[in-house]
């Protein structure tokens, strides 16, 4: 199974101060531990204005995520960042449905022995236990760069192609058109530092 836990607080907090809100909690499958209590005093001591929150499961699911946007549409379109409580696909998934908004992911994913559930999309979680996806667009880098690179692409990419996967894009490639899309190239002026194993062995 896996867990998910907050982000630290300063984290989350330094990248939506002062912006208008929409708020995703997905309270999970059988197969993963959401801090609910947590998550839910987190967002009542929010300062930000909150434009609506839905709580639902399974967001992993591309058309099950799709109804959900449509259906709060109105107050989706109200915020300035898309804040998602989830493992790392929920947050991917909504991410890749809304590229012309700022989604955050609010959790780090832990990795836990034991069944890991089915996925439903093509989108992957590393349970890397320090999740990359507000440095990213969105895209992570562990599961979809074929080398795991944090900080830009290896130089080998061709057409915007993987290197290692010919047949795959490169995901640095992916990550700056997301971030040119988004007006946020400075963050790639960041340097991530080397990941932190213990975090998924522990």
């Amino acid at each position: 199974m896996l867990a998910t836990q907050i982000k630290p607080e300063e984290e989350v907090l330094a990248k939506i101060f002062g912006k208008r809100v929409f708020v995703f909690e997905c309270i999970g499958c059988e197969e993963v531990y959401f801090p609910r209590e947590d998550v839910e005093k987190f967002i009542k001591e929010l300062e930000e204005e909150i434009t609506g929150k839905v709580v639902l499961d399974y967001l992993c699911n591309r058309e099950f995520a799709r109804e959900y946007l449509q259906a709060y549409s109105s107050e989706i379109k109200k915020a300035e960042v898309i804040l998602v409580f989830s493992c790392g696909v929920g947050a991917q998934i909504i991410s890749s449905l809304l590229e012309g908004k700022t989604v955050l992911t609010g959790c780090d994913t832990l990795y836990l022995n034991g069944f890991q559930g089915l996925r439903v999309q093509d989108f992957d979680c590393n349970q890397c236990g320090e999740c990359y996806l507000n440095y990213t667009g969105g895209i992570c880098p562990i599961t979809n760069c074929s080398k795991g690179l944090l900080n830009g692409p290896c130089g080998g990419a061709k057409d915007g192609k993987c290197e290692i996967n010919s047949e795959a894009d490169c995901a640095w490639i992916l990550i700056y058109k997301r971030l040119k899309k988004l007006g946020k190239l400075d963050i790639l002026k960041r340097i991530l530092p080397a990941r932190d194993y213990h975090k998924i062995i522990s």
